[in-house]
């Protein structure tokens, strides 16, 4: 019986550099995500608005927002690269909170909401690509 060398072929286990790249970019993510939650309960003057106001809600809940978001994309982060299957799945999932958030945030800071929209998705596809039982840190799978 022959072996399968498809480059399609379902791979358990092992190291993956996609999952290494996204645990790291979502820690990286998350310090940024607590900085602009930090930056938004206490120095709302930093985000300029036409007309001084968000799309939805407040300075407020926006940085308690961002805050939660952060602190969780950082945990994620770490259980990404600790090779935890249920920090990839929420990762995912943090990730679509986090582009949809900076798409509502988008008023207040264009360029930095763009430019995290962007690496989420990276993060989304660095969580989603590799096979199942991966791990980003070499020789630990």
């Amino acid at each position: 019986m022959a072996t399968s060398t498809s480059p399609f072929a379902f791979h358990r286990g092992g190291y993956s550099g996609w999952l290494g790249f996204a645990g790291t970019l979502s820690m990286v993510l998350g310090i940024f995500n607590i900085i602009e939650g930090v930056i938004a309960l206490f120095k709302t003057y930093f985000f300029v608005t036409p007309g001084g106001h968000l799309l939805v809600w407040n300075y407020t809940a926006w940085g308690v927002i961002w805050l939660a978001i952060g602190v969780l994309q950082f945990l994620v982060g770490l259980g990404v690269l600790a090779g935890q299957t249920w920090a990839r799945w929420t990762g995912v999932v943090l990730a679509g909170l986090a582009m949809i958030g900076h798409f509502a945030f988008m008023v207040a800071f264009p360029i930095w909401s763009m430019i995290a929209i962007a690496l989420s998705i990276l993060v989304m596809y660095g969580l989603i690509a590799p096979p199942k039982g991966a791990t980003g840190v070499p020789g630990s799978g």
